[in-house]
């Protein structure tokens, strides 16, 4: 009997244009399960899983294996992760069409010039090929943008702290006409977008990234119009600018995935001008720890983070290492808690987290979604241990 809500495999593949073997397939891949079996063993699908097939048919039109595929999507039905996904999928969507524009020129490019010349430029050949290479980078990007959206969200709409933890940065920075900033790993832009109307005309801001995908991304939320923002891909390792031609140094929760920090300080304080700032951020030791607590409950295998980033570079010792380098290193502490009360966006953060957790989460994901919701009932307090060490060279 068939149950009211609920489609055969046939209806479904017609719903989606899809075939039943390809319906069958993502089932035997356990990437689209039916949402019931009946004792015959007739196959039954929900909408739920119809927007669940569209994000698995986006992924995999945009190259990703179905193992990428596998550990990108969940099986969940929620309009918050929904509209999640959608953002993001727009997000990898115009990531490939810029970069498909980029080939386009290189291509024509290329051909004018050996119409031109009767001659190949190896040159733009390699460039060619280092364009057509790019779209390896795909799936680093999305799983980048997925983990900051899911730890921006949950902080957004949980901080018990009235002014939130970009304007609080932002707070501190004291922007004035004419300065020189530099921002370190600037992410998807977030410190800026909230903040635009508050910057001064005659300020220039340099945004930084390793990641080219990251950059993009900034770009897009910022505005490329924006004549006070330019951006620029590289390893803050190395910074390609003058001696002493910044005011203004940012590193936002950017120094403890560095790999050598003495290094990097030592490139900031060379770039700062005589009174120039650095401000950098972290966290301590008891920073978010409830959620760890919460997951090693449900299965006590899970790690969220291989590395204690905190050991690297935190709170209790920024100080002694920052402090060879500047004159003057000041700490302020940022006062807030999360207070929550729905499971959807603490999961999205914890299925964000480095460390192994959709190893054990994924399969069981209706069980740790129950699990949550039960713990997140009459609200989960999560301590907040973050703060800032604002530099001063001398």
């Amino acid at each position: 009997m068939k149950l009211p809500g609920y489609y055969t495999s046939g209806e479904f593949a017609r719903m989606a244009q899809v075939s039943v073997r390809t319906i069958r397939f993502y089932d035997k891949q356990n990437i689209l399960k039916p949402s019931y079996v009946n004792e015959s063993g007739a196959r039954f699908y929900t909408d739920a899983d119809l927007a669940r097939l569209q994000q698995i048919l986006l992924l995999k039109y945009l190259g990703f294996s179905l193992e990428d595929i596998r550990s990108l999507t969940i099986d969940d039905a929620d309009s918050h992760m929904l509209l999640s996904s959608l953002k993001l999928q727009l997000k990898l969507i115009q990531d490939r069409i810029e970069q498909m524009q980029l080939v386009e020129r290189a291509i024509q490019n290329t051909t004018a010039t050996i119409e031109r010349a009767h001659d190949i430029d190896w040159s733009q050949m390699l460039e060619l090929i280092h364009l057509t290479n790019m779209e390896k980078s795909l799936k680093t990007q999305y799983q980048n943008s997925t983990n900051i959206s899911a730890r921006i969200h949950l902080h957004k709409l949980y901080s018990s702290n009235p002014l939130g933890w970009f304007p609080w940065i932002f707070k501190q920075c004291e922007f004035v006409p004419k300065m020189a900033v530099l921002e370190l790993g600037c992410g998807n832009g977030a410190l800026w977008t909230e903040n635009l109307a508050a910057l001064p005309d005659d300020i220039h801001i340099l945004l930084s990234d390793i990641s080219e995908g990251m950059l993009r991304d900034a770009r897009r939320a910022i505005g490329s119009s924006d004549v006070r923002f330019s951006f620029r891909t590289f390893d803050c390792h190395s910074l390609p600018l003058p001696d002493e031609s910044v005011d203004l140094v940012l590193a936002n929760h950017v120094l403890f995935y560095c790999d050598r920090i003495p290094e990097v300080c030592a490139e900031v304080r060379r770039v700062l001008k005589r009174g120039g700032r650095f401000i950098c951020s972290s966290y301590g030791s008891r920073h978010m720890r409830e959620i760890s607590r919460l997951v090693q409950e449900f299965d006590s295998r899970i790690i969220l983070s291989a590395e204690k980033l905190y050991e690297k570079f935190g709170l209790e010792n920024g100080e002694k290492i920052l402090q060879p380098y500047f004159k003057r290193v000041e700490m302020r502490l940022y006062e807030d808690a999360l207070i929550v009360d729905s499971p959807e966006p603490l999961i999205e953060y914890i299925l964000s987290c480095h460390g192994n957790q959709n190893q054990y989460i994924l399969d069981r994901y209706k069980e740790f979604r129950s699990f949550v919701g039960k713990k997140v009932k009459r609200c989960f307090r999560i301590t907040k241990e973050a703060g800032i060490f604002i530099c001063t060279k001398e």
